[in-house]
């Protein structure tokens, strides 16, 4: 096997089994650890971290240590989400989160480094274009990548239906679940169907035999970058932009169109936040139980990796407008259908149709904001992309922070009120763009953004 592909597969298991783990353990936190929010807050300052993990750590960490090095030592801070969940308490969930969120950026910026330089590398090599190779490389990454959604959320449904003690949820208990639940009792209820403590530790043991797993394989099997020009004019690139990307940050925030384009932005985490944070809680677990949490995640994983690919190839002709105005239609029926209905256990198939409905619409949101993006600023894609996960994860931080303290009626209309502004925002920039180039329909440039950015998986 050529050796650069070899190390692509690499880090592409090695993120599976990472993310495995923690795309599972996220899904449980609110479920799992709700008592006073703990699961949610943790959530919350772990994106606050993320958010200062991405303005000042990735290169210093990718120039000091490597990629490779980088990767491996960032890993171990997802590892330590896992341990702080075996004795979850604020004293040890919230510290973790803070280690997860500074080593979240940093993973990710080397693992884009280590697969553009592989496949600059390779390029010139055999004379080829470097960047079908850095596509091609991109894409094997995310095809084994996507999958971790599924394998985790699977792994904790088998393991908590092993329960022996099967809860009977009452009427009266149902009627805490959905749009209006109870915020003073739905953690009691919730808390009486925990799984035992024997299924959590086994679950949070194969989490974590999963993340070191991943650490050894990138240790082990991944390859030192051998083009060593490559990787100097890369670190000479990240010195001296450090700064310089710091203040254009917030310098493009003087462009009309980004200041237009963050509610849309920040939509994206509120409706993601919503969907791990309280949909999973008031929904599947308050009525189902824990059991089904991630049997409700894999459907939306399933649905939103497929149509992120669908998406991606059909925008070429129905334009994004089109996709954007699907999504924006199926989230406010879903908004409004959650609203109105009480969760019951006799109505299985439904828990499954809203993270599918809303898988469909957050693979738009991810493709086409993402190309976006990458359209109307292409001359400042770094500063661009870097107030897309700064304004993402505010959205998530947002979204997790409020998610105890208020009812879920009040956090849909909340949801429905930022997604009108979005629409509103954006269509003022598609406007914009229509005059600024009126001869060039922008609908049907090239807008596919590409598989899912760091923000959205963490």
């Amino acid at each position: 096997m050529e050796r650069n592909l070899k190390n692509v597969l690499v880090i592409s298991f090695g993120f599976l089994f990472l993310f495995t783990a923690y795309g599972g353990l996220q899904s449980l936190q609110s479920s799992l650890n709700s008592e006073e929010g703990l699961g949610v807050a943790s959530l919350s300052v772990l994106y606050a971290a993320l958010i200062l993990s991405s303005m000042f750590l990735p290169p210093i960490l990718i120039k000091k240590l490597g990629c490779k090095w980088t990767i491996a030592i960032s890993m171990c801070c997802y590892i330590a989400l896992s341990l702080g969940n075996f004795y979850a308490s604020w004293y040890t969930l919230i510290p973790t989160s803070v280690i997860l969120g500074l080593g979240g950026a940093p993973l990710w910026s080397a693992k884009c480094t280590y697969l553009t330089i592989a496949g600059t590398s390779y390029a010139e090599k055999a004379g080829k274009n470097a960047k079908d190779i850095i596509n091609q490389y991109f894409g094997v990454f995310f095809l084994v990548f996507q999958s971790s959604g599924i394998w985790g959320n699977l792994i904790s449904s088998l393991i908590f239906s092993q329960s022996s003690t099967k809860v009977e949820i009452s009427e009266e208990d149902l009627a805490c679940c959905g749009a209006y639940n109870c915020l003073t009792d739905t953690t009691n209820t919730t808390g009486s169907k925990k799984p035992s403590k024997s299924l959590i530790y086994t679950l949070l043991g194969v989490y974590t035999a999963s993340g070191v797993l991943a650490v050894l394989l990138i240790i082990i099997f991944l390859d030192q970058i051998k083009s060593h020009q490559a990787e100097t004019e890369k670190e000479k690139l990240e010195t001296s932009s450090f700064w310089s990307t710091f203040l254009a940050t917030f310098q493009h925030l003087k462009d009309k169109r980004q200041c237009l384009l963050i509610p849309l932005t920040m939509y994206s985490g509120f409706e993601q936040g919503f969907l791990s944070g309280d949909y999973t809680k008031a929904y599947a677990t308050c009525a189902l139980g824990i059991q089904y949490v991630g049997y409700v995640m894999i459907c939306f994983a399933a649905v939103n990796s497929l149509c992120s690919l669908l998406f991606g190839k059909i925008s070429q002709y129905t334009g994004r407008k089109f996709l954007f105005a699907l999504a924006t239609i199926t989230n406010i029926a879903c908004i409004i259908a959650l609203l109105l209905w009480k969760p019951h256990p006799k109505q299985l198939a439904v828990f499954f149709v809203f993270p599918a409905l809303w898988g469909l619409s957050d693979a738009i949101w991810q493709t086409q904001t993402n190309g976006l993006y990458g359209i109307l600023f292409e001359k400042d894609k770094e500063a661009a992309f870097a107030n897309y996960r700064l304004w993402e994860s505010l959205g998530f931080v947002i979204a997790f922070g409020y998610s105890t303290k208020l009812q879920v009626y009040i956090k849909l209309y909340i949801l429905l009120s930022v997604l009108v502004l979005s629409m509103v925002t954006y269509g003022v920039v598609e406007c914009l763009e229509a005059k600024s180039s009126p001869g060039t329909p922008t609908a049907t440039k090239k807008e596919n953004g590409g598989p899912l950015t760091q923000e959205t998986h963490m």
